[in-house]
């Protein structure tokens, strides 16, 4: 008779590891109820703080404009007939060049570039609202302004910073801040329209900032497309003169026609890189702060760093 075959202790892990886990998360049920009060405490804490923060927190209006690219891409100035002409040309050592300019995206490069921005906050003097103003007064339709940084009694900035800073902001400090905080732009790839959005503390500033950007991104793409076809139109009557070649003479003053519409179409549209298809208007409901997501998300943080202290005290004392 063979002796009887015990089961060795590899037939017991499976059953021991259960028996482990479920011991552990009965011990880590017990350990986080008997420190309860520390969880509920810290929930508290963090709930409290959270509203506070919220509350804090000042009102900031979002207005927004909606646009339609004037024109979706037009070809460069010189090089209009440049495929077609092109060897013609070269033979007459006239360098017609070539490829297009997408209008819409070097007008949105513009409208975040820091000359445009500067220029912009210096034309419509937006510098001490843009730094200076902490939150909007709705009864007085006034801006709350931080007399740390501030003082409006006597208009002279008052804040204290470091060298190489000066008590008033630079024109890089201004640039970061408005396209940090204020300005924002995307466009829809599918449609191909372009959104343009202002967000701060007074409505009525929002919307006429953003009204004012449009107008004035308008206004200097249509002065650089104007100087850039005057300056085509020029070169193109010198070349005129210089060649002798009827084809080629032919070719330039077709390109001639080209630029001479480019002054014509930029002299009569107002809106001559985008189009506006829906203004921006005052918003009268804030876009942020969402302070029902901080008190919800505050309070939680709060609970599970409760938890997590009361689990860590636990171990180290077991261990």
């Amino acid at each position: 008779m063979k002796d009887a075959e015990f089961p060795t202790s590899q037939h017991y892990q499976p059953q021991l590891a259960i028996q482990d886990d479920e011991i552990d998360l009965r011990e880590l049920f017990a350990a986080i109820w008997r420190g309860k009060w520390l969880v509920i405490t810290c929930t508290a804490f963090f709930a409290i703080a959270s509203v506070a923060i919220a509350l804090y927190l000042p009102n900031i209006y979002k207005s927004e404009v909606l646009l339609a690219p004037a024109e979706q891409q037009q070809q460069g100035g010189i090089a209009g007939l440049a495929g077609q002409f092109g060897g013609l040309a070269s033979l007459a050592g006239i360098n017609l060049g070539g490829g297009s300019t997408d209008k819409t995206t070097l007008a949105l490069q513009v409208l975040q570039s820091r000359e445009f921005i500067g220029n912009f906050i210096d034309k419509h003097q937006i510098l001490v609202p843009l730094m200076a103003a902490k939150g909007w007064n709705r009864d007085t339709d006034s801006l709350i302004w931080d007399t740390d940084v501030y003082n409006p009694e006597n208009k002279t900035w008052v804040r204290k910073v470091k060298p190489p800073f000066q008590p008033k902001p630079s024109a890089q400090e201004a640039y970061k801040e408005f396209t940090k905080n204020i300005l924002s732009s995307s466009q829809d790839k599918e449609t191909g329209m372009v959104t343009v959005s202002v967000s701060f503390y007074s409505p009525e500033m929002s919307q006429q900032w953003a009204t004012w950007l449009v107008k004035d991104l308008n206004d200097v793409m249509r002065q650089r497309d104007m100087a850039e076809a005057k300056k085509s139109i020029q070169y193109l009557d010198e070349q005129i003169n210089k060649t002798n070649l009827t084809d080629l003479r032919t070719m330039l003053y077709q390109l001639v026609e080209q630029q001479t519409k480019t002054l014509m179409f930029a002299e009569v549209r107002d809106e001559y890189v985008f189009k506006t298809v829906d203004p921006a208007i005052v918003p009268e409901e804030k876009d942020k702060p969402k302070r029902a997501l901080i008190c919800v998300l505050g309070t939680l943080l709060g609970g599970m760093l409760g938890v997590m202290i009361v689990l860590v005290r636990h171990f180290s004392r077991k261990s």
